[in-house]
């Protein structure tokens, strides 16, 4: 395990790095992935060295024991234990699919894709959990917080939400385990004539985050309100939950595991050029591999690092 230690001063906008008792100082992140290939050898993106920073500190729990943490967090929001969850780490490796995989196994229903509210009025919404994704306003947040006041709440890759001041003052609200959880709409505008929207309301459900971002980007509120599990990967980390996913039954059930053993390995052998690692190559370079191409290798190789 590389020895890894980043600090950045503000006043200075520049980092100080110790990489193997390797001491320097910059102001650029490119010049750090560029003095850490050349310390130890081996090509990271910027991200990829600050995670290694996190886990030499703890690295008790290989990244599929992490998996299993999120599993067990997420069914102690299904069953109302704690109020809200937050799932860090870069995308395309399982975090949804292992969110939405957990709740349902839990006993709760999908509401994400009904599209009326109609429909779910009629459920009994304690059992259910509903999935919002990409970009809210405020409002939205509000309206979507009183919709499903007694359901899960999963914001995925909604990161709007978590920057917006107005925003995270709902989440405060929503997210707090001391007694009754009121929230308010306080604003003089906001609310039109004919709108269904109360000034306030109790909310009695759970909130799960879904974020590409780093924990410390997340507002120190959220975090402290939330637990949280970092899913934050290196290259060979990726690797190692992809061949765990590959064998799997429910992943490319029409593919044969010789294919997939074969895409993992070609993988795994371009891990430091290819421009990215993610559930999405492995089924990419499978198909190719099962597509009867007899340079499937080359094929790959160059839609890979290209």
């Amino acid at each position: 395990m590389n020895q890894v230690q980043i600090s950045f001063n503000k006043s200075t906008n520049k980092f100080t790095c110790v990489i193997n008792g390797n001491k320097f100082t910059t102001g650029k992140q490119d010049y750090i992935e560029y003095m850490y290939k050349k310390i130890t050898g081996e090509k990271k993106s910027f991200s990829e060295i600050t995670s290694e920073k996190k886990e030499s500190k703890s690295d008790k729990f290989n990244i599929n024991e992490r998996f299993d943490f999120v599993e067990g967090l997420v069914q102690m929001i299904a069953t109302g234990l704690t109020p809200s969850a937050v799932i860090t780490g870069e995308g395309g490796l399982g975090k949804t699919y292992t969110v939405n995989k957990t709740l349902v196994a839990a006993g709760l229903k999908d509401l994400s894709d009904t599209g009326a509210l109609e429909v779910a009025s009629v459920v009994n919404r304690k059992n259910t959990f509903v999935a919002v994704k990409g970009y809210s306003t405020p409002k939205g947040l509000y309206r979507t917080l009183y919709e499903n006041k007694d359901s899960v709440v999963v914001f995925d890759d909604c990161d709007s939400i978590l920057r917006d001041p107005v925003a995270l003052n709902l989440l405060k609200s929503a997210l707090d385990s001391y007694g009754k959880r009121i929230i308010s709409w306080n604003a003089e505008t906001g609310f039109g004539r004919d709108d269904d929207l109360p000034r306030s309301f109790e909310f009695k459900g759970r909130v799960i985050f879904i974020s590409n971002l780093s924990q410390d980007k997340i507002d120190q509120a959220i975090r402290s309100r939330s637990m949280m599990v970092d899913l934050s990967m290196t290259e060979d980390q990726k690797i190692e939950r992809m061949e765990v996913i590959s064998q799997s039954d429910e992943f490319l059930p029409d593919f044969t595991a010789d294919h997939k053993k074969d895409a993992l390995d070609l993988i795994r052998s371009l891990k430091d050029d290819a421009k990215e690692i993610s559930l999405r190559t492995l089924i990419s370079v499978t198909k190719i591999r099962a597509s009867g191409n007899k340079n499937w290798k080359g094929m790959a190789t160059y839609i890979l690092c290209n």
